[in-house]
């Protein structure tokens, strides 16, 4: 904990204010309109909910409290280059709303892994689903741990109170208001994330005298580096590793990834799923834009004297908080609404990892096997949303043992995501994958990346590779070296240290891949194996229930094709585009009406 200001009363106030509005919210929809009385209501909404609500929930479930506090950090230590991830969420977005999207919503699923029953068997089903769980709880423990962690460094809060207290407002908005109360508790905290990002931003530019004086701050400290084209695939950030990387990555969310997927699903029509994820897009860019200028903003406040290296926070995840209580203590409540901001980032992404680890243990690992009656599913998945808020607070602790925040839950997410992807992708793009290459391509994926991964944790990548940038400390005022140490000095000590310690051949070469490319490694070797063994094993005789693969007719621009051709060739008269459109997604398919898809299960195929 510093030694400055801490906390006051309003800014308390401030950050209780927040929780009590959240769990107020999962209270109101567990009574409002007659409650949560089919386990349809409480997982996917009852598949009534209008774009605009989802498009911010789809931004709140994973832009947490590591990007709050991760993010500004990456900036301040390695320069400002994250910020052509926005390059990735464009792509993220065509790819996931063209391809994934339509088969999702066409087979009407609650759970993403009937998909991979449909198209292979139960085993693979099974097998995503496990993996699905493990992902989701370790990447939840550590979003968990992240703020608690700032919190205890700004306030002395209690750090394990603070896990606890976040993991039961969040499971108890949860048990009571599913779906609904997650994404309008999501819509909620969106804005309290930019208002305290908002906050830092005008405060450190005021202080700063300007935004051109952070800008060239940034410049003359080697922050700006954003065009740096190395092919290198070792370098931890370039603009390919960050756009493509990042793009498998976020595909992997976006894409399969149930806590996403249940949101599309939720949406009353396939057109608003669409605008659902473009209206997303922009709230992703706003939020990443503010989080990187953040960044900035440190690096320019303390350019002279960087606190890590002169102690006074002990790790560098803590940073953002300093700054936080250094710039904003005189205004009461400011730092409340800033740490509300991380927790808001932490209850929205915990919220819907609950809710969807609720939604596939129902759906794939007790509906098929129990017969239950729809109000024992709905009181089993609110037992089951209680059960894993419970799981994902002891994971926390797993989490403090883990390093960098950014890097840790990216790497998380790159090792499971990344394979999954590909499964799915061999699935809706290739009809010759049959199961034996489904199943060969997801283990050999899923042992590459856990190989690359475990062995970057043990070998961490040399400093030519992650390339941090020096930090200075000769303008603090306490006693060290005269020239002031900075974390070049230190890097040296470390190259060092490295060489004196025996490094194997692979750990300089293969570990040290970018943790970027953990996600694409194990997506193109699941698609690689699992066609080679599906073309050897007969594939080509595979016969499939229709609907199961991606079609031209799946394609926006091939129905906006269609209505122009329409429209030129059979009449005279305005050309309205997007109501033709929507007209074409609304009622072309029986499962893409403006009605609520659970009278649609013919469509469905146990």
């Amino acid at each position: 904990m510093s030694s400055g200001p801490s906390f006051g009363v309003w800014d308390y106030v401030v950050f209780t204010l927040m929780l009590v509005v959240s769990a107020g919210i999962g209270v109101y929809y567990a009574f409002a309109g007659g409650g949560q009385s089919s386990s349809a209501d409480f997982l996917v909404g009852g598949r009534s909910m209008a774009a605009v609500p989802v498009a911010l929930s789809l931004t709140a479930s994973f832009m947490s409290a590591i990007t709050v506090l991760g993010t500004p950090v990456e900036v301040y230590q390695y320069g400002a280059n994250f910020i052509l991830i926005c390059f990735s969420y464009v792509l993220m977005v065509a790819v996931t709303s063209e391809i994934f999207l339509p088969i999702f919503y066409r087979l009407g699923i609650t759970s993403t892994y009937e998909y991979l029953e449909m198209r292979y068997n139960k085993v693979i089903r099974l097998f995503g689903t496990v993996l699905f769980i493990i992902q989701t709880v370790l990447y939840t423990g550590l979003v968990i741990y992240a703020p608690a962690l700032a919190l205890n460094q700004v306030t002395g809060v209690d750090l394990w109170g603070a896990v606890i207290s976040t993991g039961v407002v969040c499971t108890l908005y949860c048990t009571l208001g599913g779906l609904k109360a997650v994404v309008w508790t999501d819509v909620f905290q969106v804005g309290i994330i930019l208002a305290g990002l908002l906050a830092v931003i005008v405060q450190s530019v005021l202080l700063q005298g300007g935004i051109s004086t952070i800008i060239s701050d940034s410049a003359q400290g080697g922050r700006l580096n954003l065009w740096d084209f190395d092919p290198n695939p070792l370098r931890r950030h370039t603009f390919w590793s960050i756009t493509i990387g990042g793009t498998f990555l976020w595909t992997s969310v976006y894409g399969i990834n149930q806590a996403q997927v249940q949101r599309y699903i939720s949406c009353k029509s396939l057109f608003h799923a669409k605008m659902a994820l473009y209206i997303n897009l922009m709230a992703l860019c706003a939020i990443s834009l503010c989080s990187v200028f953040c960044g900035l903003c440190l690096y320019s406040v303390y350019k002279n004297c960087d606190p890590w290296t002169a102690n006074k926070v002990s790790a560098q995840d803590q940073l953002m908080p300093y700054l936080v209580l250094d710039i904003l203590s005189e205004y009461p409540g400011l730092p409340g609404l800033f740490v509300a901001a991380a927790y808001s980032g932490t209850l929205s992404t915990v919220s819907s990892s609950v809710n969807a680890l609720a939604a596939v243990t129902i759906t794939d690992l007790m509906r098929p096997y129990l017969s239950l009656s729809e109000r024992q599913l709905s009181w089993a998945s609110k037992g089951m949303s209680l059960f894993y808020g419970a799981v994902c607070i002891g994971m926390a602790g797993f989490a403090s043992l883990m390093g960098g925040m950014l890097q840790a839950a990216i790497s998380i997410v790159g090792v499971i995501g990344g394979p999954l992807l590909g499964l799915f992708s061999l699935g809706i793009l290739f009809s010759c994958t049959n199961t034996k290459g489904g199943l060969a391509g997801l283990l050999s994926g899923l042992a590459l990346s856990l190989w690359v991964s475990i062995g970057a944790q043990i070998y961490p990548p040399q400093p030519e590779n992650s390339r941090p940038l020096p930090l200075m400390t000769h303008g603090c005022n306490f006693s060290m070296a005269p020239d002031g140490t900075n974390w070049t000095a230190n890097m040296d000590d470390f190259i060092l240290k490295e060489k004196n310690l025996q490094r194997p051949f692979l750990a300089d070469n293969w570990y040290s891949l970018s943790y970027l490319y953990f996600g694409p490694l194990g997506t193109v070797t699941v698609i690689a194996v699992g066609l080679i063994i599906s073309i050897l094993s007969g594939g080509r005789q595979t016969k499939l229930q229709p609907g199961l693969m991606l079609s031209k007719e799946d394609l926006t621009c091939y129905k906006a094709y269609n209505v122009f051709k329409e429209k030129v060739s059979g009449s005279s008269g305005k050309l309205d585009l997007v109501r033709e459109l929507e007209k074409s997604f609304g009622k072309t398919n029986l499962a893409f009406c403006d009605v609520e898809l659970s009278t649609q299960t013919s469509l469905k195929h146990h």
